[in-house]
């Protein structure tokens, strides 16, 4: 009997074997579509129980009849009400929904991009932390980036916002070209147009780079909330002090974080010296101190450029004298530093007789220059004395006496700076574009920060004594008068200005009469010295200057003919 072959697959057997199963998949995705209300309601049910599971575990014995009594009577209560029972099924399954919806899972990782960027970092990074020697190198060419990186962050971009590097503990983190190499690395690989900030924890061999915002321009000059003595230079960032004020930004009154410095006797860095390129905003400082020091003392004003920047302080209370000529300014300073010596003297002699300090000495005096280098030039010249030769009595003595100096230069006039102005200003301003190492130069340490991208007026760097160096932002300060300041500046300027005073008279110059202290034998300057106020200062090229050696109140009185002696 002859052997029947077997049956052969047919070809179209795979394919109806395929279509069956795309039939069975489509039939449970509609019975899911058709399901998933009630799928969703079972899972809340599921987490409602489990929930209530765990705070009845919870629950103290001691209180778990109380609350098993008040559950019973509202359920009784909801059996009792009018269509209860289905008001409360509609809640408990509303509950049920809303508890077993489908959440957004949270990430707990990089992307593949953002893990991309990170490995590209790490790679980076090697050959600056890692060494042939080491055994078990923390960094290394294929290695994992996960245990050097062990906090990272980033924006909607895709952009490093934050990120903490672990490196090694051979790092030479205390040398400061090891640091700036991997600052500038990691700025450049982390994107640029952005500020970032290092923080070096060298106990814990630890790097953190974080992304900084930008301050904030629009904050305009205003009375800021301080003491007496303090002076708000700008705003910095909320990190770098401990203290806010309430400012005007716009519209807005928002906290904003000040960078104030004090003055007077206790103050550790009593003067103040503010370094910039033009247009850097050095001036625009100078105006927002003079507005504040206006307050509750008086102010001279040495305008060494001859720009007119201070024109709208002229003649206003307070303000002793504006002075943009050589002569002028000899003059005023020649008085400031006669009005230091006085207020020394008596306050040595109040205190020698146990009476307390007069008021007039006891009213703040500040010294504004702007650009003193210029002003040198021109003494050098004409073969007169350098004005910042008479700031010497100010800088040495100015913080027992009240008087407080403020200069400002531009970077290519440093070296006209005199050695006791360099000493005594140790409270430092860098405003406008800089590079590192002019900063450094100034400052005498570099900003733990990159420069911006983009550097507004006013925009920079400040340091107080041996502090740490901060971000700077001054409050926008512009010359009322110039055509290109904003109406909303130009009023907020207008309206923290001191109203005019009528000019005082000349007193005739008499010889200063001749007193001696208890003990040692000092002069105590009277006349035009003794009076703490100096006469209204003329500004422009008809005006009388007076010699370096001659009173500030015989500058108005030299047009008047003299009166002979005994007549």
């Amino acid at each position: 009997m002859a052997r029947r072959p077997l049956p052969r697959i047919l070809s179209s057997g795979s394919a109806s074997i395929t279509r069956s199963r795309e039939i069975a998949r489509t039939a449970a995705d509609s019975a899911t579509d058709v399901l998933h209300p009630l799928i969703t309601v079972v899972r809340g049910l599921r987490l409602l129980a489990v929930s209530g599971r765990q705070k009845w575990v919870a629950t103290p014995k001691e209180r778990r009849g109380p609350k098993l009594f008040l559950a019973a009577a509202c359920v009784l209560v909801v059996a009792l009400v009018p269509y209860g029972p289905i008001l409360a099924l509609i809640t408990v399954m509303g509950a049920a929904a809303w508890k077993g919806r489908e959440r957004t899972p949270v990430r707990t990782g990089p992307d593949e991009s953002e893990t991309a960027r990170l490995r590209s970092l790490y790679e980076a990074l090697v050959p600056y932390f890692s060494t042939a020697d080491d055994p078990d190198p923390l960094f290394a060419h294929g290695g994992d980036w996960s245990k050097a990186f062990d906090a990272y962050a980033f924006d909607q971009d895709g952009r490093l916002t934050s990120l903490r590097i672990s490196y090694p503990a051979y790092f030479m983190d205390g040398d400061a070209a090891a640091r700036s190499r991997i600052e500038q690395l990691l700025h450049t690989k982390s994107g640029r147009g952005r500020e970032y900030h290092f923080g070096w924890d060298e106990e814990a061999n630890r790097l953190v780079l974080t992304v900084l915002d930008a301050l904030s321009t629009t904050v305009a000059a205003q009375r800021f909330v301080t003491a007496p003595g303090e002076t708000v230079l700008g705003f910095t960032d909320p990190d770098s002090v401990s203290r806010t004020v309430p400012v005007l930004d716009g519209d807005t009154t928002v906290d904003a974080s000040p960078v104030v410095w004090r003055t007077g006797g206790r103050s550790t860095e009593p003067h103040l010296l503010a370094v910039g390129q033009p247009g850097g905003g050095t001036t625009t400082l100078l105006r927002s101190i003079a507005l504040q020091a206006l307050q509750n003392g008086d102010v001279i004003i040495v305008d060494g450029g001859g720009t007119g920047e201070y024109a709208a302080l002229t003649g206003r209370n307070g303000v002793l004298a504006v002075e943009s000529g050589l002569g002028g300014t000899l003059a005023t300073l020649e008085w400031a530093a006669h009005e230091t010596e006085r207020r020394l003297i008596t306050a040595n002699l109040a205190r020698q007789s146990g009476r307390p300090a007069p008021d007039d000495i006891r009213r703040p005096l500040w010294i504004l220059l702007d650009r003193p280098g210029v002003l040198g030039h021109l003494a050098a010249a004409d073969g007169r004395p350098d004005p910042q030769e008479l700031l010497r009595i100010p800088l040495r003595h100015g913080r027992a006496a009240q008087v407080t100096v403020v200069l400002a230069e531009q970077f290519d006039a440093l070296d006209t700076l005199t050695e006791t102005v360099r000493t005594h200003t140790r409270a430092r301003a860098v405003l406008g574009p800089a590079s590192p190492e002019q900063i450094e130069a100034v400052l005498g340490a570099g900003p733990h920060t990159t420069p911006p991208p983009e550097v507004p007026a006013g925009r920079g760097y400040v340091r107080l004594g041996a502090g740490p160096v901060l971000r700077l932002q001054v409050p926008a300060t512009p010359d009322p008068y110039d055509d290109a300041t904003s109406d909303a500046h130009r009023q907020a300027v207008l309206d923290l200005l001191p109203g005019r005073g009528d000019p005082m008279e000349a007193a005739p110059a008499r010889e200063p009469p001749r007193t001696r202290a208890p003990g040692k034998g000092t002069r105590l300057f009277s006349g035009a010295f003794e009076n703490r106020r100096p006469f209204s200062v003329c500004m422009g090229m008809g005006c009388p200057r007076a010699r370096p050696s001659q009173p500030l109140g015989e500058r108005r009185s030299r047009r008047a003919p003299r009166a002979e002696p005994g007549g």
